[in-house]
């Protein structure tokens, strides 16, 4: 449900400061107290006793995942009798993901979008989401990852340490782009420094690939390119024209390594607080979610690669079976035990 923000920023600016200071003392209570709409709001308003999710983000709010997490809330409202609402904050308003994580985990805030990666950092199992090729289409990718009978126990891994996976979302085909010249061939990356997520497999992916994997918040890219501190990066064609890269990047190479899922995480506390009634419902419309968010996706992907060529940028294709050939070692290095190796094998068989 969008509504005015600006107070609820300042409050969580406030709380953010010593939520981060205390994450290592587990997760704190979560409040009842919520944001109040704003006048002009049309639709059904939170009341005193309704819990609104507050919902970090780090993209705009034309993004895909955005609408359809703020539809939610509103269906989520609606189907709870103004028990539930959520509040999404977009463009890293409440900081960059792996600060949001941290939020999530103390509490100060109800759920986060993050990519698929950073959760490697909790539990190294999540790897095998994160490999390059492991999946075969869009549908593909939604439904393994949201199947209990693979990924339940993975998923739950994390919720001593204050976080619950309740789904993962498709989060584009990454290929890299840069400011200097189209890439054809790992050598063509050489001497490159190319932002990619916060984890050690991307990193060692970039390096495999011939560049200098450089992590660094999503908000931080266009400055450090236009100023040179990196070359380039490596996304998506709708975060690449959403974010407006191709006015200081734009090569923009189809490698399409990497198809790893964003996930929507929640407080345990928050979620275990639910009535299983309303857990239900809250699963149904999450299902519900990811179908429109895959429909939306398709077609902003069109409209983002006709506006980056507005913008200024080019699209190629690349040496595929050369990328192919020098990512390809990641993969079996980081299967390294038999649950990564057991979902690794699921995930394949389903594509078949």
């Amino acid at each position: 449900m969008r509504r005015s923000k600006a107070a609820t920023i300042t409050a969580l600016i406030g709380a953010s400061v010593l939520a981060l200071t205390a994450c290592s003392a587990g997760t704190s209570p979560v409040t009842q107290d919520s944001p109040s709409a704003s006048s002009d709001d049309t639709a059904a308003k939170p009341n005193a006793d309704t819990l609104v999710m507050k919902a970090a983000f780090n993209q705009p709010e034309n993004h895909p995942q955005y609408i359809v997490l703020d539809e939610l809330g509103d269906k989520l409202f609606e189907a709870t009798d103004g028990a539930y609402d959520i509040e999404v904050f977009p463009n890293e308003t409440l900081g960059a993901q792996r600060e949001t994580i941290e939020l999530v985990q103390a509490g100060t805030i109800e759920m986060a979008y993050v990519g698929g990666s950073l959760l490697e950092n909790f539990n190294p199992d999540f790897v095998v989401f994160n490999l390059p090729f492991v999946f075969d289409s869009q549908e593909h990718q939604s439904e393994t990852t949201n199947d209990p009978e693979i990924v339940g126990d993975l998923y739950s891994s994390l919720e001593d340490e204050g976080i619950k996976v309740v789904s993962a979302f498709h989060g584009g085909v990454r290929s890299v782009y840069n400011a200097e010249k189209p890439i054809h061939t790992p050598a063509d990356l050489e001497g490159m420094k190319i932002r990619v997520i916060e984890s050690d497999t991307n990193i060692e992916m970039m390096s495999l690939m011939g560049g200098t994997g450089t992590p660094m918040g999503q908000g931080e890219v266009y400055t450090a390119i236009q100023s040179g501190v990196i070359e380039g990066g490596e996304n998506n064609e709708l975060i690449y024209s959403n974010l407006k890269h191709a006015e200081v990047a734009p090569y923009y190479s189809y490698t399409r390594h990497l198809m790893f899922p964003d996930y929507l995480i929640i407080n345990p506390d928050v979620y275990n607080a639910m009535t299983p009634e309303h857990q239900e419902i809250f699963t149904e419309l999450l299902a519900e979610a990811r179908v429109e968010e895959a429909k939306l996706w398709k077609e902003q992907v069109v409209e983002g690669v006709k506006a980056a060529e507005a913008a200024g940028a080019k699209f190629n294709e690349v040496d595929t079976d050369a990328f192919n050939a020098a990512i390809a070692p990641l993969t079996e290095k980081k299967l390294t035990n038999d649950v990564t190796k057991k979902i690794y094998d699921q995930v394949r068989a389903a594509a078949k």
